[in-house]
């Protein structure tokens, strides 16, 4: 009944009233809602610490006791950007840009979680990912960072990460290197001499090209040559009536008016004398 204005309870729903609370509070505390792409981990505060010898929770709704812990890891493939400075052979700092995609081993998230901890990237990604680029980049010179290794230091960093990796529970999947920037005075040095390598190709590709053609011709000139002193060899003057008779002949087949004295000019070859 109210009393000065305000609603009074009974007495005896205090206590219900007191348990519903404690059962929303108990609830709230024993659940856990795994998103996709996710995977808990469960300590246990009685009962030994982190679960290592089961599989992970899965995506969904979960009920644990209140007392104990879900620990919540992101388990699709990351993006790791690291832009790093590192030497090359011959001590010169190199600007390295690199991707890195990675995720952690879901069978083993619980080691993680127990070895490592959440902050895996930090604590042992990044450190793997800068030790190998600079053990392979010290290998090599600017020019052959700039020029032609470039898949080359890809490939190896990617193999020296993920043997660091291999028993931290991280899966490395890919590595990329994106962009390699050299101080500017040795990017320009570096670029002319490759223009004036290249010139010197193509001027020796023109000369191989013309001595080539000079060649040819020679060969060519040569075989003409060669042919004209057989052919000459071979004609005779009565190869040549012979032919000069067959010619004459052909012509005489022709319906245009004509005079054809056999053996008339001065060679003894048939004269042909036209209607004009």
């Amino acid at each position: 009944m109210a009393n000065n204005g305000q609603l009074q309870l009974p007495k005896s729903l205090m206590p219900l009233i007191f348990a519903g609370i404690i059962l929303i509070i108990f609830l709230s505390k024993s659940t856990v809602t795994i998103d996709a792409g996710e995977a808990g981990v469960l300590w246990k505060r009685f009962d030994g610490g982190v679960v290592v010898d089961e599989p992970p929770l899965g995506e969904g709704f979960h009920i644990v006791a209140p007392w104990n812990i879900v620990y919540v890891y992101e388990v699709r493939q990351q993006e790791l950007f690291e832009k790093m400075k590192v030497l090359s052979s011959n001590g010169l700092d190199i600007i390295l840009e690199t991707s890195a995609w990675y995720l952690p081993k879901s069978n083993e998230l619980g080691k993680l979680h127990q070895e490592i901890g959440e902050n895996y990237l930090e604590r042992v990604i990044k450190p793997a990912l800068r030790s190998a680029a600079r053990s392979v980049v010290g290998r090599y010179t600017p020019e052959q960072l700039y020029a032609s290794k470039r898949d080359v230091i890809q490939s190896e960093i990617f193999d020296e990460t993920k043997k660091i990796l291999e028993n931290q529970y991280i899966q490395l999947n890919e590595l990329l290197v994106r962009d390699v920037t050299l101080p500017s005075t040795i990017k320009d040095a570096i670029e002319r001499k490759l223009k004036q390598e290249q010139e010197s190709l193509e001027y020796e590709f023109r000369l191989v090209t013309a001595a080539k053609e000079a060649e040819k011709q020679i060969i060519e000139a040569q075989g003409k040559a060669d042919a004209n002193r057989i052919l000459s060899a071979s004609l005779t003057d009565k190869i040549l009536r012979d032919k000069g008779i067959e010619a004459t002949l052909e012509l005489a087949k022709s319906p245009n008016s004509k005079v054809v004295i056999v053996g008339s000019s001065k060679d003894g070859l048939p004269l042909i004398l036209g209607n004009q």
